[in-house]
C-alpha cells in the first residue's frame, strides 16, 4: 500500500508486524517476527497483552538490541543477555490463561505445573531459588486428504523437538531418539523395506547448537542449550502412517427439498489419550435455508452452528477419547428443487483438532540425559507431545 509491505504473524493473539519499502525476502521477514515473538516470549515468561503492557521499556530495549536502522542484529535470548539490564516485571501466570502449545500438555497431564513453562529466562524467582528443569516437546502438524471411499490420497507430517531450559551453568544434554529411525527414503529401498515399526523420516534439519557425532550410529543428539525456546530439530516425514481420525459421511436427497447428511467420526488411536477441540466443518448447497441437527443420545460438551453467511455447519466436540464413536445427524431444507447431484455440491469436510500426549510418526524420546559432574544434581525432565491438524480434508 502507497509503496510499503507490510507483513505480521499472530502469536498468542498478538499481532507482531514489519513493514518495508524494500522488496525483500517474505520468508526471511516472516521468520524475523517469529524470533522477536520467541525472544520477548523468553524474557517476559508469559505473551500476551498484558505482560507487553507492563514491560514496554524492556520490549522496546529488546528490539533495539535486535534490530538496528531497520537491519537485524541478533534474536539469540543467550547473546541478547549481555546488552540488556532491564529487569522483566512478572504477571502471575496463575490468573491467565496459558497461551501457545504449553497449554495443550499441561490439559494433558496433571504432572506437569500449570506455571512450569511460563517463566522468564533471565528473571529471578520468588526466594531467589530457581527450579532447574529442563521440556522437550514433540509438537507435529499433520496433513491428509482422504477421497471419497475413504482412501487416503496424500499425507504428510511438519514436526518439531522443542526445547526450553531452566538449567543452570548451560550443561551438556543428550537427547535420545528411536533406535530404528532413518533418515532418507532410499536407504531402505524407496523407504517401504525397512521392517515394521520403523521411523522413516524423509528429511530433517538441526539447530546450530546440536552435535550429530552420534546421530548415525546410535541416533541421539548432543547440544549444550542456550537459553530460551528453540527448535532442536526440524523432520518431515511422507511415509503412510495412521491417521488419528476417520470420518464416515453419508449424504442424501430426502425429497424435492430436503437432504440429509450423516457424518460419523472414529478416533483410530489408543484410549488412555483424549483429542481436544475437535471441529469438523462441511460446506452445504448454496440452496440452503435452513439447518436442523439431530445428536447422539447423551451427547456431552458437543455443539452444532449452521454458518448461513458461508453455508457452511460446523460441529465441535470438546474431548474425544481414543478408540470411540460419534454421529451427527443434519437435515437440510433447499430454497429450490435438486437438479444437480446433491453430493457434489456439498463438502469436502475439513477438519480441525489438537491431540496431547500423542504423535502420529512415533518419534519418540527414549531418553533425556542431563551431564553434570555432580552426581547429587538431578533437574526436573519433561517429555511432552502433541499433533494439530494442519490440513485434514476429506472429499465427498
Amino acid at each position: 500500500m502507497d509503496g510499503v509491505n507490510y507483513l505480521h504473524v499472530k502469536v498468542g493473539g498478538l499481532l507482531f508486524v514489519a513493514t518495508t519499502r524494500v522488496n525483500l525476502s517474505p520468508a526471511l521477514v516472516l521468520e524475523l517476527l517469529q524470533r522477536i515473538a520467541r525472544v520477548t516470549k523468553d524474557y517476559l515468561g508469559i505473551l500476551n497483552e498484558d505482560s507487553l503492557r507492563k514491560n514496554f521499556v524492556l520490549v522496546y530495549e529488546l528490539l533495539d538490541e535486535m534490530i538496528d536502522f531497520g537491519y537485524p542484529q541478533t534474536t539469540s535470548t543467550e547473546a541478547l543477555k549481555s546488552f540488556v539490564f532491564n529487569e522483566p516485571v512478572v504477571i502471575d501466570a496463575a490468573r491467565l490463561p496459558s497461551l501457545g502449545p504449553a497449554a495443550l500438555f499441561i490439559q494433558g497431564s496433571k504432572r506437569v505445573p500449570g506455571t512450569s513453562v511460563t517463566k522468564s529466562v533471565v528473571a529471578n524467582e520468588p526466594g531467589g531459588r530457581k527450579r532447574e528443569e529442563v521440556f522437550v516437546d514433540i509438537i507435529e502438524k499433520i496433513s491428509v486428504t482422504f477421497n471419497a471411499a475413504g482412501y487416503i490420497l496424500t499425507s504428510e507430517i511438519d514436526g518439531t523437538i522443542q526445547m526450553k531450559s531452566y538449567l543452570s551453568g548451560n550443561p551438556e544434554i543428550r537427547v535420545a531418539l528411536n533406535e530404528d529411525l532413518s533418515i532418507g527414503r532410499n536407504e531402505y529401498g524407496g523407504g517401504f523395506g525397512g521392517g515394521v515399526g520403523m521411523v522413516i523420516l524423509d528429511d530433517c534439519n538441526f539447530h546450530e547448537s546440536v552435535r550429530l557425532d552420534d546421530f548415525e550410529t546410535d541416533h541421539y543428539l548432543t547440544l549444550v542449550p542456550p537459553d530460551g525456546e528453540f527448535p532442536v530439530m526440524n523432520y518431515r516425514m511422507t511415509q503412510e502412517f495412521k491417521p488419528p481420525f476417520k470420518v464416515f459421511p453419508v449424504i442424501e436427497e430426502a425429497g424435492p427439498f430436503k437432504a440429509e447428511i450423516v457424518l460419523k467420526v472414529r478416533a483410530d488411536f489408543p484410549a488412555t489419550v483424549t483429542a481436544n477441540t475437535v471441529v469438523l466443518r462441511v460446506p452445504l448447497p448454496k440452496t440452503t435455508s435452513r439447518v436442523s441437527f439431530e445428536m447422539e443420545p447423551g451427547a456431552v460438551g458437543q455443539s452444532t452452528d449452521f454458518k448461513e453467511a458461508n453455508k457452511t455447519i460446523e460441529w465441535s466436540c470438546r474431548k474425544i477419547v481414543g478408540g470411540s464413536e460419534h454421529t451427527l445427524r443434519a437435515k437440510l431444507t433447499l430454497t429450490q428443487e435438486r437438479n444437480a447431484n446433491i453430493k457434489k455440491e456439498a463438502g469436502p469436510i475439513s477438519m480441525s483438532f489438537t491431540i496431547p500426549m500423542f504423535n502420529a510418526s512415533r518419534l519418540a524420546v527414549r531418553y533425556l540425559q542431563v551431564v553434570k559432574k555432580s552426581k547429587s544434581y538431578n533437574p526436573y525432565r519433561w517429555v511432552r507431545y502433541v499433533t494439530h491438524s494442519n490440513s485434514y480434508v476429506i472429499r465427498t
